[in-house]
């Protein structure tokens, strides 16, 4: 169905109270090209005028995308699509897991938006983990967008593949043609380690892996051909609602999803740009409704609200609070909007809208609005009005029997597939990458086949090498054993064992009986050689031998010898002389006995061994000389 464009059409959403006077007002269908924002405070009656605003364009036959975050909206705008407008609708609820829509943004973009997609995608992912985002994880997760935005059938699935499989990386790699992001991969991506992979790799698979690990989103995400065309939709009129519920969907999920979709609509507006301008002049507006819009702002939307006006890309956006925009976006909102609309808000806001206001409201008056009572500066000809005050429209009520049902049930049957089938193609695009390439050479040994389980002989000698030994198959017996070779080693084993226990008891019995051990006392020399003199019996020996001499020199001086040149002689004691003598290994030990102490003899020179006495004296003579 076609619908004439009308540029004197207005869309009604507000009535004038000053002075006492209700009349309802509007805006022209031109002047919404420069967008509308609205802000206030939650109840104040924001959504209330999102919705009779839809439902008129919905009435009017112009195209349209909502986007709901809470729901509430996007259930009721069911209701007021008319009979001829039901094949228009796609009514697109992630959280209805057994039939889930097909949405790739990475879907067949071309070279020179590439950049778009992955700027748009980036931007969501570092909205929703500022507190975990950093300039490295961001450097790499960009050159793996723009890789697989060249690669067929890509979808946010292949991110995690990319780093965890070489095979399907290699694919990928080779079919990139911009050189930048080639060289990436082959140069700089070829250097990393297994430490800098493990820090920032592992990083992204997390983040990525929380979205891809849940089914709502992996089988929405996960299909690589979207079943709806938003460029399509924006020339032929069609109504997208998104429903985005937060409390069923998550909020991190629905934050994805919607800046997926906003990034979706702005690429498909930018297409217009290869329209011919006699042919962009008759194509028909396109409205976009964003509510809690601070959830999908990221950086790229400064750039839709300041570009989307050349290509009929209208936006009518609200939220509660300033703070919830960033600073890029907050100067892209008040340079770029034409209508503004004002509810109740904080002191702080009131401060700073209070210059958009000013003089006729200060933010004392921002503060005080009662509810569904509004400040408002309208585009009117394309030139902003004096700010004035009105009243939103009461809910618009339903004229018409209400097609709920069957508009979701159209939805699922054109526009989603059963969850089986998408979890089959999963799985199958999942062992596609993992298996390896037909014409591989395997270079690694043939297994060997199966074998009996083979156990090994006992024996008491030593085991022979690996490569000697020969195993003995358990072969499971079939047959009972002869009783005669049963008794026989019985009758061995029965003999063997009786000669153990026997030798044992001998070792017990012998250890009874031996004598115990004498010890030694500490200070106790060590025991002398076999057939050598003690210690004590040289040391006497010797003492008298040196008597004996001095005997024998005191006679020589009697009688008239000069032994002048005589030194006295050093003699060191004799227990350094044995201890400086090379140890020899001790005797084996015998069985000592008790001996009764021998009586002590006095030694005498005769006692003295002959070479024993010799070679002291030889030395003290050589110590003399010296």
């Amino acid at each position: 169905m076609s619908f004439l464009s009308d540029d004197n059409k207005i869309t009604y959403f507000a009535q004038t109270d000053s002075r006492n006077k209700r009349t309802p007002f509007g805006i022209k269908t031109p002047d919404r090209s420069k967008h509308m924002y609205v802000i206030g405070k939650t109840g104040m009656g924001k959504s209330t005028m999102l919705e009779n605003m839809a439902i008129q364009d919905i009435k009017n036959g112009h195209g349209l995308a909502f986007i709901d975050p809470h729901g509430k909206t996007a259930e009721l705008l069911l209701d007021y699509v008319p009979a001829e407008r039901v094949r228009d609708v796609l009514y697109f609820a992630p959280f209805d897991s057994d039939f889930p829509v097909s949405f790739n943004v990475m879907e067949d973009v071309g070279p020179d938006k590439r950049h778009l997609v992955s700027n748009g995608l980036m931007s969501a992912f570092k909205k929703i983990w500022v507190d975990a985002w950093s300039a490295r994880m961001e450097y790499i997760l960009n050159n793996i967008l723009l890789a697989l935005l060249e690669y067929p059938d890509s979808t946010l699935l292949g991110v995690n593949r990319m780093l965890a499989d070489k095979e399907y990386r290699k694919k990928v790699v080779d079919n990139i043609t911009d050189v930048s992001v080639k060289a990436f991969w082959t140069d700089e991506f070829a250097r990393y380690g297994d430490r800098y992979m493990q820090e920032a790799g592992a990083a992204i698979q997390n983040k990525i892996g929380q979205f891809i690990s849940n089914p709502l989103v992996r089988n929405i995400i996960g299909q690589p051909k979207s079943t709806f065309d938003i460029r399509k939709m924006m020339d032929e009129r069609k109504i997208l609602i998104m429903n985005l519920s937060k409390g069923r969907v998550g909020e991190a999920n629905a934050n994805l999803l919607g800046s997926m979709l906003i990034t979706k609509v702005y690429l498909s507006a930018m297409s217009r740009a290869d329209t011919p301008e006699k042919q962009l002049r008759v194509l028909p507006a396109f409205y976009l409704y964003v509510d809690e819009f601070q959830s999908f702002a990221n950086e790229s939307f400064a750039d839709i609200l300041s570009e989307a006006r050349k290509y009929k890309l209208n936006l009518i956006i609200a939220h509660q609070y300033i703070e919830q925009m960033s600073e890029e976006v907050r100067a892209a909102v008040f340079g770029n909007v034409g209508t503004m609309a004002v509810f109740r808000v904080g002191a702080f806001d009131a401060e700073v809208l209070e210059k958009e206001f000013a003089p006729q409201f200060t933010a004392q008056d921002l503060v005080n609005l009662g509810r569904f009572q509004c400040y408002l500066k309208l585009m009117i000809d394309e030139v902003t009005s004096q700010p004035f005050s009105a009243t939103t429209l009461p809910p618009i009520q339903a004229d018409g029997p209400s097609y709920h049902d069957a508009i979701i049930s159209l939805s699922r049957n054109v526009f989603a597939h059963p969850r089986d089938t998408v979890e089959s193609q999963i799985r199958d695009w999942h062992a596609e990458q993992t298996a390896p390439p037909a014409d591989r050479t395997d270079r690694r040994p043939p297994r060997p086949s199966a074998s009996p389980l083979t156990v090994s002989t006992p024996t008491l000698t030593p085991s022979r090498p690996p490569q000697t030994q020969v195993p003995v198959v358990q072969e499971r017996r079939t047959s009972p054993v002869p009783p005669s070779v049963d008794k026989d080693h019985r009758a061995r084993e029965a003999e063997m064992q009786k000669a153990v226990s026997i030798s044992y008891q001998k070792q017990q019995e012998e250890r009874k009986n031996r004598p115990p051990r004498m010890e030694r006392p500490q200070n106790q020399s060590p025991r002398p050689q076999a057939g050598a003199p003690s210690v004590n019996t040289l040391r006497k020996a010797l003492e008298e031998a040196l008597k004996n001499r001095e005997e024998a020199w005191g006679k020589s001086s009697e009688q008239g010898k000069d032994v002048s040149f005589e030194k006295p002689i050093e003699v060191k004691p004799v227990e350094a002389r044995i201890n400086s003598a090379p140890q020899t290994s001790p005797p084996p030990e015998k069985k000592e006995v008790e001996k009764k102490p021998a009586p002590e003899i006095k030694p005498t020179r005769s006692e003295v061994p002959e070479e024993v006495l010799k070679k002291v004296l030889d030395s003290d003579h050589a110590e003399a000389d010296r």
